[in-house]
């Protein structure tokens, strides 16, 4: 990726040096199990470990301070031009609109982390938490997307950003909370359906903001594409319920599979636009 010409975002928090990142948590093996088959770029990955309760009550938020300036931590400066990306365009696509695009803060921890959606560990990986609008990441992740998932590369690392963003886009589009509500008054395997469809949303988002960034910036390399579509690919349900169980249970599918996650993926690039991420209404064709 092309990132040196990006606006860095000011909307990165550092909370690894005990500014509100909790580090040193131990987490057994059965947990991580539990958690891995919803491990990568959930809404919320804490609903698995049931530290969630149904009042959606809040914990204590972490805080930490803003990095501002030129980063020393090549992997922050990265993850600060990303997101400065998101936010040119997702704010113009607002503007366009009539709207005024409020953008989420990005967090980084180590070990595990207080959010408003409560408690959640490294092993639950990356997520979006629409209770403080904050996007939270711990940057081990990033080696663990290339070493155990097969998907190295710059734009495999944009991809989980730009996804959990997705996330934050539909929340301020009221799309997360009718999703919420559908889930609630269906039953477990109509609910699971319904998070597939918010989650494949996402990945079509995501694809949409980089074919703008792409038009705006030119940040794209040779590859960088092919590096997105094999990290949607690695995560899909299917996948890791194969590698973890040696079984596919579809009715259990949360993300989607491997192929809806590429094909929804591909087709907010190919057609830039949130029109053409309709999942809620896609019937056979999720």
């Amino acid at each position: 990726m092309r990132i040196d010409d990006s606006r860095r975002s000011d909307n990165v928090e550092d909370g690894r040096s005990g500014g509100g990142g909790i580090r040193g948590t131990h987490i057994g093996i059965g947990t991580i199990a539990v958690v891995v088959i919803g491990y990568f770029l959930g809404v919320n990955p804490m609903t698995l470990l049931g530290l969630m309760s149904a009042s959606q009550q809040s914990a204590p938020v972490a805080v930490a301070p803003a990095v501002t300036g030129d980063s020393k931590d090549p992997q922050v400066d990265f993850v600060r031009a990303v997101l400065g990306e998101t936010e040119d365009v997702w704010g113009a696509y607002f503007k366009q609109h009539g709207g005024t695009y409020e953008p989420p803060k990005l967090f980084l921890f180590s070990g595990s982390v207080s959010s408003a959606c409560g408690m959640a560990s490294s092993a639950a990986g990356p997520f979006y938490c629409p209770g403080d609008r904050k996007v939270y990441i711990d940057l081990s992740f990033y080696r663990q997307l290339a070493t155990e998932f097969g998907a190295p590369g710059d734009f495999a690392r944009a991809y989980v950003i730009a996804h959990e963003v997705g996330h934050h886009v539909q929340n301020l589009l009221g799309i997360s909370e009718r999703a919420e509500q559908a889930q609630q008054a269906a039953g477990r395997v109509q609910g699971n359906h319904v998070s597939v469809e918010l989650e494949l949303q996402a990945d079509c988002l995501a694809g949409v903001w980089a074919v703008q960034a792409n038009a705006a910036h030119k940040i794209l390399e040779p590859g960088d594409l092919e590096s997105g579509l094999q990290a949607a690919s690695s995560v899909g349900d299917d996948t890791l319920q194969r590698r973890m169980q040696g079984t596919v249970v579809p009715d259990s599918f949360t993300h989607g599979s491997s192929a809806q996650r590429v094909r929804w993926f591909k087709r907010g690039f190919e057609f830039g636009k949130i029109e053409s991420c309709d999942t809620f209404n896609a019937g056979a064709a999720l």
